[in-house]
């Protein structure tokens, strides 16, 4: 595989410059309280709900309903359900949209995702246990192949570090959320440029890189195995913002070529 240069090397420098008096205010944790954001990336899964013990965290309309930049609940009757989407969060979903965390008081929980298709309504079919610790975001993610027989899915969580506002250009982190792919690591090119450079470490199944500050732009997006020039999973056309903070998540079934059980990339607003 070539050998990548730095990202800002290769990508350019951000024309953007912070000064004193419109320096953003440091917003990396919620007010009060944790935050959850939830995606159903279990290969062949129904669609879902999403809970803390007995408490519904995802589910709501298309209204903001939660702080994008607090996780703090402005409106209570998204926990309650009377904005509950009837359809659920369907495979390859995050459930809360863009940039949006459901709130949940600091504490240990069991976070579950439960059938709601009227067959089988209300069965858990993923169960974690889940301490959340006060001020932190987490998300949580199904994976892996879907049992109907079984009605279980694997399921993780990852804590969500938001970086701190910086407009000289956006942060981008990379999610193995697929069950049988080999540890990867995720690169953006310059589709003008044809320049492509390496935005995270080696990444294994269920776990995560850090946010690493890129360029704003709009790149070409691939994983490759440690050592190897073919591509694994690839996107075209993905838009990354100046002052935005943001998860590429890998899901699907490594060896599918067809079919929504294909392997993809999500691209989803952390901020």
């Amino acid at each position: 595989m070539k050998s990548f240069r730095p990202i800002a090397a290769l990508l350019g420098v951000v024309l953007l410059a912070s000064c004193d008096k419109n320096a953003a205010q440091s917003i990396s944790s919620p007010i009060a309280g944790s935050a959850v954001k939830f995606f159903n990336f279990g290969v062949g899964s129904p669609t879902v709900n999403f809970y803390a013990n007995d408490q519904k965290l995802s589910a709501v309309s298309s209204t903001s309903c939660s702080s994008s930049v607090t996780g703090a609940t402005s409106d209570t009757t998204c926990l309650s359900g009377g904005k509950e989407s009837k359809s659920g969060t369907a495979y390859g979903v995050a459930a809360n949209g863009g940039g949006l965390y459901a709130s949940a008081a600091p504490g240990t929980y069991t976070l579950s995702a439960r059938i709601t298709t009227a067959v089988d309504s209300g069965v858990a079919i993923a169960s974690t246990p889940a301490t959340l610790a006060d001020g932190k975001f987490y998300s949580y993610y199904l994976s892996g192949p879907y049992s109907s027989s079984a009605k279980s899915v694997d399921a993780f969580m990852v804590e969500d570090p938001i970086p701190t506002v910086d407009y000289r250009g956006a942060y981008v982190r990379f999610v193995n959320a697929s069950s049988n792919s080999q540890p990867m690591v995720l690169t953006a090119k310059d589709p003008t440029s044809g320049l492509e450079a390496v935005i995270s470490t080696v990444v294994s199944y269920k776990s995560a890189s850090s946010f690493l500050l890129i360029p704003p732009g709009i790149f070409d997006l691939s994983t490759y195995v440690a050592g190897s020039a073919t591509s694994v999973i690839s996107r075209t056309g993905v838009s990354f913002s100046a002052g935005r903070v943001y998860t590429v998540s890998a899901y699907g079934d490594i060896t599918a070529t067809t079919g929504t059980a294909k392997p993809n990339l999500d691209n989803t607003a952390n901020r």
